[in-house]
């Protein structure tokens, strides 16, 4: 699977990398589910939109938060399938992590893995616009009313519609297959028109596993561990 990533290029790099405007951002060393990240949407490849990591269909009554999407079935699962035919885009990059071992009592160890030289590249990513449903409102005075003393469990209803993504996986690549059975497929620059463009077909058939050649991969912190952690030496090697 692909549960964190990184994104600290330069916004000027990332903006001559994709072509498209990133606005207003700081370097992320821990992207995490749940979070608000850029993605480029193939309803307007020429700027970033940020969108929630963890998908949810439109047809949902709660949320879903579906990080990963797997490639063999993406066309078919009922969460995935309209998003892949109406709804890809480009998630930004710089790296990601994976965790190994600690099966029996140890901890695991996060590692992280990039291409040498750190350059940014795209996550073939999906996404949805999903409606939070209206709480009915089952009690009448000044709790009914907006009077009550706290929020409910239904608190982000009120936040509106919001946005959604899902980073699509496949099998690992030799270099990944020693970390974990899943990695998030990663796009060549001439492939990146064609995933958000293309039809389904086309888009399918770059859903494989990104040649292992000039990726590494080394241990960091468990620092890591923690969403809230965000800092440059998340990356650094350790051990």
């Amino acid at each position: 699977m692909c549960g964190r990533y990184t994104l600290f290029t330069p916004t000027a790099d990332l903006e001559a990398r994709f072509d498209a405007d990133f606005g207003d951002r700081e370097p992320s060393y821990n992207c995490a589910p749940g979070q608000s990240l850029p993605v480029i949407a193939d309803r307007d490849p020429g700027k970033t939109t940020r969108m929630e990591w963890g998908l949810t269909p439109s047809w949902a009554d709660e949320s879903f938060d579906l990080i990963n999407a797997r490639a063999e079935t993406v066309r078919e699962k009922r969460s995935f399938a309209d998003a892949f035919e109406r709804r890809r885009c480009l998630v930004p990059a710089d790296g990601f992590y994976e965790w190994v071992g600690g099966d029996r009592g140890g901890g695991k160890t996060p590692y992280r893995v990039a291409f040498d030289d750190d350059r940014p590249f795209a996550m073939a990513g999906i996404y949805e616009r999903w409606e939070p449903p209206t709480p009915e409102t089952t009690q009448t005075g000044l709790g009914a009313f907006g009077g009550g003393s706290g929020g409910g469990e239904n608190e982000r209803s009120d936040d509106g519609p919001v946005e959604t993504f899902s980073i699509v996986t496949t099998e690992p690549n030799d270099l990944v297959a020693d970390l974990h059975h899943r990695m998030a497929v990663i796009l060549d620059p001439d492939e990146e028109e064609t995933w958000l463009h293309g039809g389904p077909d086309e888009a399918a058939a770059l859903l494989d596993p990104y040649p292992s050649d000039d990726l590494t991969a080394h241990p960091v912190s468990t620092r890591v561990n923690s969403p809230s952690v965000d800092a440059p030496d998340l990356i650094e090697p350790v051990g």
